[in-house]
């Protein structure tokens, strides 16, 4: 992975409080594992950005790399890698993903 890359993706998560990694958009996901993350951000109510990883093979790749996980999606809250899809529900079905976002303050930050 390039400087450049790892660079972007740095920014992205410390710029906006909820990043998701994912295939598609929020609005026209392009895999159910994205889609399912997606429902779940918005069914807690946060605000999030998604990236469309499919659209730029260099964050595709580089996402990997940058937290070694080698699956997509990929969310983030306050710069801090959380998990993709199984531990996103996971956490959600226990309460614990709500927990998280109050606590890091990102339940009521503003849309992106």
């Amino acid at each position: 992975m390039s400087d450049a890359t790892s660079a972007r993706i740095q920014a992205e998560i410390t710029e906006t409080p909820v990043v998701l990694f994912m295939k598609g958009t929020p609005a026209f996901p392009q895999c159910g594992f994205s889609a399912r993350v997606v429902q779940i951000l918005s069914h807690v109510g946060v605000p999030f950005k998604g990236i469309n990883v499919l659209a730029d093979p260099e964050i595709r790749e580089g996402i990997k790399a940058f937290t070694n996980w080698p699956t997509i999606p990929q969310l983030y809250v306050k710069g801090e890698f959380v998990g993709g899809c199984d531990i996103v529900m996971e956490m959600f079905q226990s309460g614990e993903l709500q927990t998280l976002l109050a606590e890091k303050g990102a339940a009521n930050a503003p849309a992106v």
